[in-house]
Parts: structure tokens; sequence; C-alpha cells
């Protein structure tokens, strides 16, 4: 097996063990609000806290990667995000919950963009949109084991120790990867000489590239667009990693098996829409360009996704309602590596950057879908409401896509 696959394998572990703490908190929302006494409008504040946070410091870990290379940038993220993990199992009232999960948030920014930077160093050009595939395959597939393992593990030992022991997967990861990684791959030990070349020369990146400053992302109208885009996006994205258990069960008087059971499909599928999207823009990209490729798979994945929200909304059967929110959650994630291998297309040796910038604005989205669903539902008694604004956002965010060029480097300015 060639090097740099290895090293796609640890990053497919990272994506994995991301999504299992992140939906974690969905899953077993049910006990924590009865534990605390929270509300759905309290409850929102608490995941809200964690995107926020993510979402202020995505840009500057991800420019730190840029500038000091992701080994020692993705091990400090992940032991300070196992950390926080372990802590929201000793929450006792709402303020000390909204702190530790606005504290996981600012620890586990900039994961994505660093894991950005590794493929763009690591891989050939060709291969990034298949790379980026697998990451966003393996949250998805975090994602659907999460529901499958915690709840089991929640009525043997309570949810509390669900986040100690997945806390502790991380800091294992982190281990493992600072000590078997290197940020180049000519300073990789066991690589060929061969394999380096190949590398090398046909990655985009090249040495005498310059960090993005700040007034480049400020005033560049194609990274504006690319992030409004990933922000409308993450509205959909969020509902699936916050809300949906509340939904299945609340508004949709779902048990707690058929939640699992739909909550495991949605990501499953998730998974090969990831796989799907990411090999189908490479192989469009080789066909028809660059620009087809990735703006064809975008553009019909979020208009696909847009209407399976609406028909959910509009569904009164609940199990229908259900598969169409599995089906969103496959035709989403269809354009999900493609904007991130956006990112290292426009990016090059600046992808941690360029994805940071995305990525913040996409956290964004994640943060006010949070606080609106939580409000909209506490105050209107209506869990259908949200999933027509959010059919909305995703409709607005394919169009985007249009307005979106790949073949256009960020420049400095």
């Amino acid at each position: 097996m060639k090097v740099r696959y290895r090293v796609l394998a640890g990053l497919f572990l990272l994506s994995t063990i991301t999504y299992l703490d992140r939906v974690c908190m969905n899953v077993v929302s049910k006990y924590v609000k009865a534990d605390l006494n929270l509300d759905n409008q309290q409850f929102g504040w608490i995941l809200g806290a964690f995107s926020l946070a993510y979402a202020l410091f995505e840009i500057p870990t991800g420019s730190l990667g840029d500038r000091i290379g992701p080994r020692r940038v993705l091990t400090r993220v992940v032991v300070w995000w196992s950390g926080f993990t372990m802590l929201t199992g000793t929450a006792f009232n709402f303020l000390y919950l909204l702190i530790v999960r606005f504290l996981f948030g600012a620890g586990e920014a900039g994961a994505y963009p660093n894991a950005s930077i590794v493929i763009a160093r690591w891989f050939p050009a060709v291969e990034v949109g298949r790379a980026q595939s697998v990451i966003w395959a393996a949250g998805r597939l975090g994602g659907a084991l999460t529901p499958l393992l915690v709840i089991p593990l929640v009525h043997w030992a309570g949810w509390r120790w669900a986040f100690v022991l997945l806390g502790l997967l991380g800091v294992l990861w982190a281990l493992g990867w600072y000590l078997s990684f290197r940020d180049e791959p000519a300073a990789q030990p066991g690589i060929s000489l061969e394999e380096v070349r190949e590398i090398e020369r046909g990655r985009k990146i090249r040495d005498a590239d310059h960090l993005i400053p700040w007034k480049t992302i400020i005033s560049n109208p194609d990274l504006w667009a690319l992030m409004l885009m990933c922000h409308l996006f993450f509205y959909g994205s969020y509902f699936f990693t916050n809300w949906s258990s509340v939904y299945f069960q609340e508004g949709r008087g779902m048990t707690e098996d058929q939640t699992k059971n739909f909550i495991s499909l949605s990501y499953f599928l998730g998974a090969i829409g990831c796989l799907v999207g990411g090999i189908l823009s490479d192989a469009l990209t080789k066909r028809y360009g660059l620009k087809i490729g990735r703006r064809a798979v975008g553009v019909g994945g979020l208009g696909l996704s847009s209407l399976f929200f609406l028909l959910a909304g509009l569904t009164t059967d609940n199990q229908l309602a259900g598969y169409f929110l599995a089906t969103c959650v496959l035709m989403k994630d269809l354009a999900l590596p493609v904007a991130f291998a956006v990112c290292v297309d426009i990016g090059q040796r600046n992808a941690g950057s360029v994805t940071g910038a995305m990525n913040f604005a996409g956290q964004l989205g994640g943060f006010f879908i949070t606080i609106l669903f939580g409000t909209i539902v506490e105050n209107t008694h209506n869990f259908n409401y949200p999933l027509f604004m959010i059919a909305g956002c995703l409709l607005v965010s394919a169009l985007l896509w249009l307005r979106i060029d790949p073949t256009k480097p960020v420049t400095i300015k």
C-alpha cells in the first residue's frame, strides 16, 4: 500500500471519531435534557455554543496549520476536544454545560481545514476529490455508528460515561498521529522516492506560496460565494447533527429504536453520498473540466436535497418523513467533499486558510439553525416549520454553485 493511503486511513479514523463525539449529544439529548431540566430553547443554546466557538476559531486554526504544519495542529486539536468531550459527562447545570460545549467547539475547530492541508500536501490534484470523499464518508460512518454504539452504552452505564469513553478514543488517535505522521511526504519514514516524486509532481502547491492575508478573504467575491454556499448548506447539515433525534421523537412521536434506526440510515446514506460525490466530481472533471466537474455535483446534490426536505415537512406519514430525510442526507452529501475539494483547488498551499474561511461561514450557519430550530419549536410547537426554512436555504446554496469557479486560485493582494 502506498504511504499516502495509510495517511488517508489515519484521517479516516479522525473523521469517524469527530462525528462520534459530535452526534453523541444529539443521540443522548432526551437524557441530558431530563437530567439537567432543560427545554428545547435552552438545549439549542447548548448545541449552538459548540457551533459558535467552532466558527470563531476555524480560520485561525486553519491558518496555523498552513504556518506550522498539520501534524502538531491536529494533535493539539484532538487532545483539546477529547478533554472537553470527557468533561461534558461531568455537567451539572445549564451554565456549566454551555461553557464546556463552547470550549469543546473551540478545540475541535480546524480539524477539517488541517485535514485539507494534509490532502493538499500528500495527494496529486487528480486524487483530491476522492481523498476528500473518503474523509467525509468516514464522518458519516461515525454518525451512523453513534446511535448504535451510544444508546446501548447509555442504557448500561449512563450518558455521562458515554462522553468519557469517546474522549479516550480521541486521545489514543492523537498519540498515534503524532508518532507516525510527518507534514511533508519527503520527511515520512518508509516512503519511497518514487512515491514522493509522484506526489510532488501532481500536487498543486508551490513552496513559494505565502499565507493568505485577511484582506484577501474579505475582498475576494469568489471566496464569498463559496462561504455563503457553505453557510446555507450547513443549515441542512446541523439539523441532522443536533436536532434529528428531538425531531423524530418529539415532533414525530417515534420510539428510541425507530429514531436510532433513522439516524443511522441517514448517516449511512450520507457516507455513500460522500464517496459517490467525490468520485463523480473527479470523473466529470477528467472528462469535462474542473468547472463542470465541481459545479454539476454541487448544484444537483443540494437542489435535490432541498426538494426532499420540503417533502419531509409536508408529509403526514412519519415513516415516509424519515425516509425522505435520510434521502436528504444522501443528496446533500454528494456536494460535501466537492466543496472541500474546491478549497484545495483554489487555495493550493493555502488550503487550510481557504477551508477555514469556508468552514467558518458554514459553522455560523450551524449556529443559527441550531438556535432557530429550538426557538421556533419552543414557541410554535411545530417541528416542520424549520424544515421549510432549511429547504429554501439549500435551494439558494445549490444556485450559488453557479457562481463558484474552481479554476480561479485565490490570489494575494
